[in-house]
Formats: structure tokens, sequence, C-alpha cells
């Protein structure tokens, strides 16, 4: 399959690489191309602003999460002959696993999707010394997928001095310039950019960035990379999902189930739970569930006729007067967890079930779900990616694993001791996550393709709630 494609990449974090991207997005979308994007690793927002900003489907690449074939397939999931793709890196280059591991790195990923790289460097308070560190760079580059550079926050005076020796010297593409821009920039809070619904004047910084980026760069040169990217072809024999996967459960009644009662699962979708996955949506709806979006903060209640429950994270600590004055929302939610809907709740999920927040010196109830209560540390209590093993099998099958990442400046009185979450890179292992036969309440944020075993048992176990609820096994 031929998809011209590019990656943005940066040697480290706040380099412009989110910037550059958006700006990228919407001067190809305005070009009429048929683009898609792609963010290296766990993040949520970057992607958001691409869709919600843009109108550009948006999701995650994570080599960790997935090996290599099913990388390969999620990334050609509905791709056709003449698409086009840009994939955004995350934090430096070759900055992967425990930030020494090529696995998880942006640099994988590309490997693995054989795209090339654009290398933006911020050039800020720089000379010549710029030449050493793209040099470095190149030479860490054993797949020769580096295939230009681009200078962030420089001047065009010194750009046109220092271009010339880039190419001369080092041998690689120089494809523009971009200036420092005062007045125009994402702003970020302790768990990434602040979200794209916060800033009422997102789309227009987006289109004045594009409009000034368009000024400073050879897009025919950018044309022209995405172009050289090799035909990439179907990963074979990786199944994201399919009947095979189901393990000890009965595949002919499960596959019927599915067929003719769709169950629906109840997915908060508002300002303070919107972190999830493209992909475990996705994977959720190929295992037979029909998706209900209700709003924790602005509903009364639950979606009618819903057979299973899916809070993922976000900012609820960004509005919990407002979650704690829904009290018809809280109490709807705790009437139907103590009824046995099933349930996952992650992160800002997991915090919201609680019977309190602490927040800003004041305490605001919750769902009151769980006994006890979650609060600020001031510091990041959690980071990076981590498997996760259940001590007593039940949403996954004996002995496997599910691959998660946290990112958390909150902590719960109790996290919860029914999985074992093991860093990859170290090997230390910890206690973690509130499970029992139909729910799973924890602050990992799970990425389902990895083990598409846990999706397929909250879609049968909502299957069975529905069963019970109608009468049918009384």
């Amino acid at each position: 399959m031929k998809i011209n494609r590019f990656m943005i990449a940066a040697p480290k974090s706040g380099s412009g690489k989110t910037m550059i991207t958006c700006a990228l997005l919407q001067l190809l979308k305005d070009s009429g191309k048929n683009v898609s994007s792609y963010k290296c690793g766990p993040d949520y927002i970057d992607p958001m602003f691409h869709k919600k900003v843009l109108g550009v489907p948006s999701k995650n690449l994570d080599t960790f999460f997935t090996d290599e074939k099913t990388t390969v397939q999620l990334f050609l999931d509905k791709k056709a002959d003449g698409d086009f793709a840009v994939l955004e890196g995350v934090m430096g280059l070759y900055d992967g696993l425990g930030g020494i591991y090529e696995q998880g790195s942006s640099y994988h990923l590309a490997k693995v999707t054989q795209t090339p790289i654009i290398l933006v460097v911020d050039a800020k308070g720089m000379g010549k010394s710029v030449l050493a560190l793209i040099a470095g760079f190149l030479q860490y580059d054993t797949q020769h997928l580096i295939k230009g550079v681009l200078l962030n926050r420089m001047s065009k005076g010194y750009y046109d001095i220092i271009k010339p020796l880039i190419e001369k010297e080092l041998y690689v593409k120089v494809v523009g310039y971009f200036p420092e821009q005062k007045d125009i920039g994402l702003s970020s809070r302790h768990l990434g950019l602040v979200m794209p619904d916060e800033l009422s004047d997102i789309k227009k910084q987006l289109n004045e960035t594009a409009d000034r980026l368009k000024k400073t760069i050879d897009m025919d040169l950018f044309m022209d990379i995405a172009a050289e990217a090799d035909e990439i072809g179907d990963s074979g024999n990786a199944e994201i999902y399919n009947e095979k996967n189901i393990g000890n459960y009965d595949q002919n009644e499960f596959s019927q189930n599915k067929a003719i009662n769709t169950v629906n699962i109840a997915v908060a979708m508002d300002e303070a739970f919107c972190f999830y996955y493209e992909d475990n949506l996705r994977l959720l709806e190929k295992c037979g569930a029909k998706l209900q979006y209700f709003s924790p903060l602005h509903d009364t209640k639950l979606p009618k006729d819903c057979d299973a429950m899916l809070l993922g994270g976000g900012y609820p600590e960004l509005y919990t007067k407002e979650l704690s004055e829904n009290v018809s929302m809280r109490e709807s939610i705790k009437k139907a967890f103590r009824a046995g809907l099933p349930t996952v709740a992650e992160c800002g999920g997991f915090m919201y079930l609680h019977k309190y927040i602490h927040n800003q010196n004041c305490v605001f109830d919750m769902a009151g779900v769980l006994d006890g209560w979650c609060h600020f540390k001031g510091k990041l209590v959690r980071f990076g990616y981590i498997e996760l093993a259940e001590k007593h099998s039940n949403f996954l099958l004996p002995n496997e694993k599910i691959k998660a990442h946290e990112f958390h400046y909150y902590d719960s009185a109790d996290n919860g001791a029914d999985c074992i979450a093991t860093k990859p890179a170290t090997g230390r292992r910890y206690d973690c996550v509130i499970s029992h036969d139909n729910y799973w309440l924890g602050f990992p944020h799970l990425y389902y393709p990895s083990n598409p075993h846990f999706a397929e048992s909250l879609v049968r176990k909502a299957y069975e709630y529905r069963r019970n609820k109608n009468g049918k096994l009384l």
C-alpha cells in the first residue's frame, strides 16, 4: 500500500513538535489531501488537537503497547492507496522505554512503519553548534530515516547563513525554519497541553500558525520526502481481534450472542473525562458493543438500557465542584454499580468513584462507590509504562498481562491490590487496581489492543449482565 507520510520528531520535548505538526496538518487539509495523523506514545491530548480542532482523524501508535506487526496493522486500518499520514513523535527521537531502550521510541515507530523523519530542532540560542547537534542525531540514525531538518525559533537572517552549511557538511535537506512566535503558542499543565476546548481562539491560532509556517518552509520538499516513503504491506498474521482470541469461552455462543444481542456500553465523555485511546473504543465495537456517550458533568443519569460503564481519565480535579453538585448523576452511577453494572474506571474515572476528592483545601463529594478519598500530592505519584497481571483471573485469561501507562499527580487512600504492576525497564513490581467479577478500577490507563481479551471480557460481562437483568437466567 502506498501511503505518503512523514514523522515530525525532535531532539527533546518542548521543541515545538505539536505546534509544527498541527500547522502542517492544517496546510495538508487545506490543500485537499486525505490526511490522517498519529501520535507516538500514550499521549491523549495531542491527538485531541488533531481531531477536534483540525477535524483530522487521529490515534495513538506505540511499539511498547503492541508488537511490530500489530502496530503496522493499526497504522494501516482503514487506509487506502494515495492517503496521506503525519506521525508526531514523542519526547526525544531516540527516547524509548526507560529513557534508554529503543522500544516505545519515536525512532522505533518510524522504523516499524518505514516512515521518513523530519527533525524539528529548537535552534534558539545556538550558532554553528546546531550542526553538531544534528550530526549526532544523524550518526545514531542507523536506518537513514532522517530526511529533513526544520529549524525552529530561528531568524531568517541566520537561517540564510546556516542552511547552506548544514546541507553541505551534513548532507541532509533543510526543509525550512520557523521564527519565534511570541503571540501564539499552546499552553500546558501537569498532564500535558491545555485541552483544546479550553482555548477559545485555538482554531484562529492554528490557522495563523499554518499561514506563517507556509511562508518559511519548502512545502514541495515536505511532499517529496513524504512521497519517498516505501510502500507498506499488511501485517498478515497480526489480528487485533478475531474469534480465535476468545480463549476458553464458548466461541459459537459468543459469536451468536454478539451478532444478535449487541450490548450497550455507557462511555463518559465530556470536559472532565475525555482520555481514551481511539483503538480501545474501536476494539469494544469490534467485540460487539454499541457505545453510548454521556456526561457526568451535564447529564442527570446514565444512558437508558446500558449494560456496562466505562469511565476514562481526564481532569475531574478541574471540575470537582460541578461534579459534586450533579447529585442525580452521582446517585445514578452509585446505584448502577451496586446493582452489578460491569464497570471499568481509569485514573480520573477511578478518582470520581471515590467518596470524595480533596482539592485545593476543599472536600467535594463524588460518586461514593468506593470508600475513602483522593488528594493532590504536588508531584508525580506514578509515571511510565507498566504491565499488569491479575492475581485471580477475572478480565484476563490466567497468566496473561495487559500493557498500560500511568501519569497522575493525585493519589488514593486505597489504590487496590488485585493486580501486580511490573515496570518493564527495571522489573520493579507493586500492587494496584481494585478488581472483582464485574469491575476493574484503578489509576493505570489500559491499552486494549495489547491484550484484546480485556475488551472481549468487558463486552461479555455486559452481555451476561443484560441476560440476568432480563431474567433469562432466573
